[in-house]
């Protein structure tokens, strides 16, 4: 059991192997990557059960200073890089329908936001100066570097309220929310940094502005990949990225959608375990390296993703992350389903505060 506890992770290389895979298919085979993280997944989902156990208080302590955990996450920036070496060079390579170069483009593009953006979102909570600098590593395969600076330093003090980009509000679809969420949170983490900039007594137009630095480093990836690869493989990595970004957009959208915090004269309540939606749906979870535990995460967005717990009073969704991802694609289901839940919630939970 205790070897099963580390070794179940693994679940979460499939996704890469597939992608990896894929470029060397053809035909509808290349949209496998697709088919498996947005199809199987969610029907298997749908049969097995969740499970909300956590690990014990004795366990905590041997699990948190286990290696294997890091080593993990560490290995996904080689992989995330060699895959995308890996698509490059078979876009440039040429030999291949339309269709399939779509294939191509939408495994990367799922590559982009399950490793490059999650795995970034986990390492960039992180304390020392070398697993940030991998965070930041990742979102640059993404083209999303300026995540860094909103998320840690944006949505996690401004979730559940008005003035957060990443919280989705009530009766508002996805399609809404990717605008909103992507324009406000880009010009959100310019501020930020402004205002980090000026605390410092540091100059905007400089190195230090890391909003500078990130976008002089996303533009010197595209240009190499233009000189390396042509256009070609530059315009299909910048639609990868498009995809990713969306979807983790949409995760974005499903972990906070109808869920706000109360607010007083004294200001906004603190973040309780009630301001995210959480999935135990166990296969979304290994995929996705225990993000949907993500009540447990905004208590203490540093705590490895290995301790994330599972808490009575958090909300649960219906199924895992994945189909949840799925269904919110069609927001007519959508708010059929997740405004039912939101009316439990206040019921259930009257110190629940909803859109």
């Amino acid at each position: 059991m205790n070897i099963w506890r580390s070794l179940k992770y693994l679940v979460a290389f499939t996704t890469p192997l597939l992608v990896w895979k894929s470029f060397s298919w053809e035909e509808n085979m290349t949209f496998l990557p697709l088919m498996y993280a947005f199809v199987i997944i969610p029907i298997l989902e749908l049969v097995l059960k969740p499970d909300p156990s956590n690990i014990s208080e004795a366990d905590e302590e041997i699990v948190s200073k286990d290696p294997f955990y890091n080593i993990l996450l560490y290995l996904t920036l080689p992989i995330q890089y060699f895959i995308l070496w890996v698509f490059l060079n078979r876009v440039a390579s040429g030999g291949y329908y339309t269709y399939e170069l779509v294939g191509y483009t939408i495994s990367m593009g799922i590559m982009c936001g399950i490793y490059g953006i999650n795995i970034a979102h986990e390492l960039g909570h992180r304390k020392s100066w070398y697993e940030k600098t991998m965070a930041k590593s990742l979102l640059l395969s993404s083209l999303y570097m300026h995540f860094h600076i909103e998320h840690n330093r944006g949505h996690h003090k401004r979730v559940g309220t008005i003035e957060d980009p990443a919280t989705s509000r009530r009766g508002e679809s996805v399609y809404s929310f990717w605008l909103r969420s992507i324009w406000f949170g880009y010009w959100s983490a310019w501020n930020i940094e402004r205002k980090r900039l000026k605390q410092n007594k540091l100059s905007f137009i400089s190195i230090h502005n890391e909003m500078i630095v990130y976008h002089l480093l996303e533009i010197t990836l595209l240009i190499s990949i233009y000189q390396v690869f042509g256009g070609l493989s530059m315009i299909c990595f910048i639609a990868a990225a498009i995809i990713g970004i969306l979807l983790l957009e949409t995760v974005n959208y499903i972990e906070h959608y109808g869920l706000k915090r109360k607010k007083s004269d004294a200001g906004y309540e603190r973040v309780m375990h009630a301001h995210s939606w959480n999935s135990d749906h166990v296969l979304g979870r290994l995929m996705l390296f225990e993000l949907s535990r993500h009540s447990d995460h905004h208590q203490k967005a540093s705590k490895p993703y290995q301790l994330l717990k599972h808490w009575d009073d958090s909300p649960q969704m219906p199924t895992g992350y994945p189909g949840m991802m799925v269904l919110s694609l069609i927001p007519p289901l959508w708010f059929f389903v997740m405004d039912k839940e939101i009316e439990k919630l206040a019921e259930e939970f009257p110190s629940e505060v909803t859109n």
